[in-house]
């Protein structure tokens, strides 16, 4: 609520001074004034320029401090350097926002970092938020508060939030140009160095002129605030979001295999996708998918019947829809019975239905089939392929008025049944009036069948959402509200020593603690004691280096498994303390780790990581030495439910694996299950873990075993 109300003078401001106010025609300071006076703003407009006297018949004045009036929100169009007396002045007069166009800021390296971090500073001390910098502006259509310099926004009901001026003017001519919907607002995020993502989002949820909120992402500076606010908003409202940079960055990540497997793309989809936000992968798809979102309701079941005009571009509809993952179910009999009272005996009844020529002289029996269609409980969204639009075109004049009187029958059929009709036309680009009627309702009219599909598809994903609401977690932390007294010490004895990770003997005494299933060790400080260590095992045991100092045991060489024998177990122990010298001379070398040696079973990978936008995650998958090779491995962002967890295994591509390939055994999901989340509830409760990995787990029919365990350390994660 306080960020909504912190940003409402802002975005429903009601004055505007314009910095930087220019003649000039190409110059942003005389664009703005001009789009201003076009879109006849409702309030006053305040040119700043201490050299004229006035700017298209407004007049100029030399600093905000000399506007007689309150201003809610400043354009500031002058280059950086300017801004922090500019925003000092802004905090002087009481303005609300400051819209900051120019760039020079973070982008641009370190000095770029300290000016901006200045002018947030001084915009703070006075209560001024920013908007950018390095925005292409924002715009309010409903009161013609527009500060971008585009004409011809279309009004509607779908909020904007974009990162990019261009991706914006995509979408804004896209609708003005095919589309009946518009645009509530838009706001240029810019590079965040004030207003978050999350604060746009509050905002927009509570505004009752929106319906839908349309993002298009590049980065985000609090991605967790972001993804609980969206888990609120997205019960509301539809949030339908593009990210780009989705590929995996390149960089020097963490020391630990998770750090070296993230991709912003695994983590981010499903992120996104447990908050509820549609994310679609390509430019084209994104305003259709909006403007579905924002005119229908959800889709209740995900059976979907095909009403087409021909059977080829049915058969592709079916194809991409069965590839999206719905259904086109076989049709009842009591259902293909009054179809056929409709149709021609030449129509195919079967999903997809062929009307066959049925609707050349009478394409009102659209609407009658679609009728019959969404009445069946069967069916819960209709998606109709070919000609509609274009029978008056085609074949006679007169048909016209039959589509158009269809049109509003679906339309009305929409509202009734509460079940979503998406029209794929090749008329489309004649622009009919039956098709402006569909608009009217909400249906939307498209000319690619592939398009049609995925707004079936996105309408189908918010139903699902919405029926699984109450399952889901809300990305809040309750820090440190399950650790335990010894577990505190293991971690404070480690940060007191100033060592950067847990000792693998700490590390496994801590999953202890809370429960995870790990091997019983112990450290050898000389060969003779590790071969009495492994006598007392009584089997073959592995010996791996015991340093703060060496991460990664296997690359300095100093891991031994199946090592048997008094001699043999003397003789490896020498041979690992060697190899780590030469590897790292300077290390502290404690000993050797004695271990029993595992059941065999399937290995697996459990690791936690602190995302740069969402902060912990968590990662599973096929472990062992394969693990950077095959990088088969779901991630989820931290808490996670045990239903979370149960869909982490079956996410993997080689869950075959897990559930008995070839008569093997299955492995212990509800074992692997517990282990998630007792991971997840250790970095709940130790907010000093950075980092962790568990690899290999060995997984077998019967439990599973933390074989390895690694945790690395940083400052308090809270």
């Amino acid at each position: 609520m306080a960020s909504e109300m912190s940003l409402k003078r802002i975005l429903d401001a009601r004055s505007v001074a314009v910095v930087g106010a220019s003649r000039d025609e190409k110059k942003r300071g005389f664009q703005a004034i001009r789009t201003l006076l076009e879109a006849k703003f409702e309030g006053p407009i305040y040119p700043i320029n201490p050299r004229e006297e006035s700017i298209l018949g407004l007049r100029c004045y030399r600093s905000l401090r000399d506007i007689e009036q309150p201003v809610d929100l400043a354009l500031i169009t002058t280059p950086a350097v300017t801004l922090p007396a500019i925003i000092e002045d802004c905090g002087r007069k009481g303005v609300a926002g400051a819209v900051i166009i120019a760039g020079g800021f973070s982008e641009l390296g370190k000095r770029g970092r300290q000016l901006q971090e200045e002018i947030v500073t001084i915009a703070s001390a006075h209560g001024v938020r920013i908007v950018g910098p390095n925005t292409s502006g924002l715009i309010n259509v409903h009161t013609g508060l527009n500060l971008v310099g585009l004409n011809q926004v279309p009004r509607g009901d779908i909020a904007l939030i974009s990162q990019s001026g261009n991706m914006a003017l995509h979408l804004i001519t896209e609708a003005r140009l095919k589309s009946q919907r518009g645009f509530s607002y838009y706001v240029g995020v810019g590079n965040e160095a004030d207003i978050k993502f999350h604060e746009y989002l509050e905002f927009f949820t509570a505004d009752p002129k929106t319906r839908a909120i349309l993002m298009y992402v590049e980065g985000m500076h609090q991605g967790r605030r972001f993804l609980q606010q969206a888990y609120r908003t997205s019960r509301e409202k539809p949030i339908i979001l593009l990210e780009s940079g989705r590929s995996a960055k390149g960089g020097k990540m963490a020391g630990s295999h998770t750090g070296a497997l993230a991709g912003i793309s695994e983590v981010a989809r499903t992120a996104f996708e447990r908050a509820g936000i549609i994310t679609v992968e390509n430019s084209d798809e994104l305003f259709p998918a909006a403007e579905a979102l924002s005119g229908l309701p959800p889709i209740s079941n995900d059976r979907i019947a095909i009403l087409a005009d021909g059977g080829g571009h049915a058969t592709i509809a079916a194809d991409v829809l069965t590839d999206l993952g719905l259904k086109i179910p076989e049709l009842k009999s009591a259902t293909r019975r009054k179809l056929a009272g409709l149709l021609s005996p030449n129509a195919s009844l079967h999903n997809p239905i062929d009307v066959a020529g049925s609707t050349d002289a009478d394409p009102g029996i659209f609407a009658d089939c679609a009728r019959i269609l969404l009445e069946s409980e069967q069916i819960g969204a209709l998606l109709i392929v070919g000609l509609f639009g274009g029978y008056g075109i085609r074949f006679a004049e007169q048909l016209r008025f039959i589509e158009e009187d269809a049109a509003h029958r679906m339309g009305k059929l929409v509202r009734e049944s509460g079940k979503p009709i998406v029209m794929h036309s090749l008329y489309k680009y004649a622009k009919p009036h039956a098709h402006d009627l569909l608009r009217y309702y909400g249906i939307p009219v498209n000319d690619s069948v592939e398009i049609s599909c995925k707004c079936i598809a996105v309408l189908a994903q918010y139903g699902r959402y919405l029926g699984s609401y109450h399952r889901r977690t809300n990305f809040i932390f309750n820090w440190g509200a399950k650790a335990k007294k010894e577990g505190q010490e293991i971690i404070a004895t480690a940060l007191a020593q100033k060592r950067q990770a847990l000792l693998e003997l700490e590390a496994k005494r801590l999953l202890g603690l809370h429960g995870a299933p790990v091997t019983i060790d112990r450290l050898a400080a000389t060969a003779e004691e590790a071969a009495a260590m492994a006598g007392a095992m009584g089997g073959p045991v592995a010996l791996k280096i015991c340093s703060p100092d060496i991460l990664h045991k296997s690359d300095a060489g100093g891991v031994k498994l199946d090592v048997a024998g008094e001699s043999t177990v003397r003789k490896a122990f020498e041979v690992i303390v060697e190899s780590a010298r030469r590897y790292k001379p300077k290390a502290d070398i404690r000993g050797c780790i004695v271990s029993p040696m595992a059941q065999a079973g399937t290995e697996i990978i459990i690791g936690t990581k602190l995302d740069p936008q969402f902060g912990p995650v968590i990662m599973f998958g096929i472990g062992g030495i394969f693990v950077e090779l095959l990088k088969d491995v779901v991630f989820r962002v931290l808490p996670i439910s045990r239903s979370a967890a149960r869909k982490m295994l079956a996410e993997v591509k080689s869950s075959a694996i897990l559930n008995g390939f070839r008569g093997g055994k299955a492995v212990d999901h509800e074992a692997l299950t517990d282990l998630l989340v007792i991971v997840s509830d250790l970095i709940e409760s130790y907010p000093e873990i950075r980092e962790m990995d568990l690899n290999p787990v060995i997984a077998r029919h019967d439990g599973a075993t933390v074989v390895d365990a690694r945790i690395i350390l940083g400052k308090n994660n809270r």
